[in-house]
């Protein structure tokens, strides 16, 4: 890659928010509480379904995946941005910046793949009641659980490599972590083929799964509008509804982020969409699922009160 300021050895100095000097503390101990609660909620949510057959569905696995990617994605940026914030450190090698952009958009790539899964979950238990559990069996659920992590990384893979080989001009970051969008701003040359590979690539991650899931959404809606139970319309309105209001947090930042022309992207707000999607959707994740949700709440009740029971 390009030329480097040699008093950071060959690495990148993250601005984050040193411009705000005065918010810096605010923003620190909001972050902190932000993070605590993500690895509490999405914890609570794997462990709960591991604890209670109730939960051994298709839909609860889905779900412990997703808990399981959100605690690694915001794991991936947060601690590093709490450095920062601290003052401690605002630095990053190469090694450790190839490393956290490559994760970051494993992980953010396995999850568009994994919630256009859970989405055909979704439709195959509301269009196809009657053989629901024929297609969603267990082998059916590992093999496309697996196919996300696969897709995510091997997307992610390709786009790191690109990125690697375009020639870099600049260390300063002004982002909180290495991310693409900002990377691709301290390219010093003509890069527009390699820039066009890439944009394709983040249509294909992007833009064709949150079509896939509209387009499994338009026939859901449809099925719950021709059912004439009240309680059951109202159960299917509840579950995708929690469902799709993720999707729309997670599609609606990725579209603002990667789905626009470098020239057009602003550093400045790239970042507070940015502590949205890395930071506050994996928080809200645990929430919107089950805070309308009798099944997660049922199982909260029966492990605690057979812990009480124990004790």
């Amino acid at each position: 890659m390009g030329s480097f300021n040699t008093s950071l050895g060959g690495g990148f100095l993250l601005v984050g928010f040193s411009d705000w000097p005065q918010l810096e503390l605010i923003f620190f101990i909001y972050i902190l509480i932000f993070y605590s609660l993500t690895l509490f909620g999405n914890t609570a949510i794997i462990a709960l379904s591991r604890m209670d057959l109730r939960l051994h569905t298709p839909m609860y696995f889905f779900l412990s995946n997703l808990s399981f990617l959100d605690l690694c994605y915001t794991t991936s940026t947060v601690p590093q941005l709490l450095i920062n914030l601290h003052g401690l450190d605002r630095t990053i090698s190469y090694g450790g910046c190839v490393a956290q952009m490559f994760i970051f958009l494993a992980l953010g790539s396995t999850e568009s793949l994994l919630l256009v899964v859970m989405a055909f979950d979704r439709y195959a238990a509301v269009c196809r009641p009657l053989h629901y559990t024929t297609i969603m069996h267990p082998l059916l659920c590992q093999t496309l659980a697996i196919v996300s992590w696969v897709g995510g990384l091997m997307n992610s893979l390709i786009q790191t490599s690109l990125m690697m080989a375009m020639p870099l001009c600049g260390h300063r970051l002004n982002h909180f972590f290495c991310e693409m969008p900002v990377l691709l701003k301290l390219a010093c040359e003509d890069t527009g083929g390699t820039e066009a590979k890439m944009f394709v690539a983040r249509v294909v991650i992007v833009a064709f799964p949150a079509m896939f899931i509209l387009g499994s959404y338009a026939q859901i809606a449809r099925a719950v509008l021709k059912v004439k139970s009240v309680a059951a319309r109202t159960k299917a309105t509840g579950t995708c509804g929690s469902h799709l209001l993720v999707v729309s947090l997670f599609y609606g930042s990725a579209t603002y982020t990667y789905l626009q022309p470098k020239d057009s992207y602003s550093e400045s707000k790239g970042k507070f969409i940015a502590l949205f999607y890395s930071i506050i959707t994996p928080m809200l994740n645990p929430l919107i699922y089950t805070l309308r949700n009798k099944d997660v709440k049922g199982a909260l009740w029966r492990v605690l009160g057979r812990g009480t029971a124990t004790g």
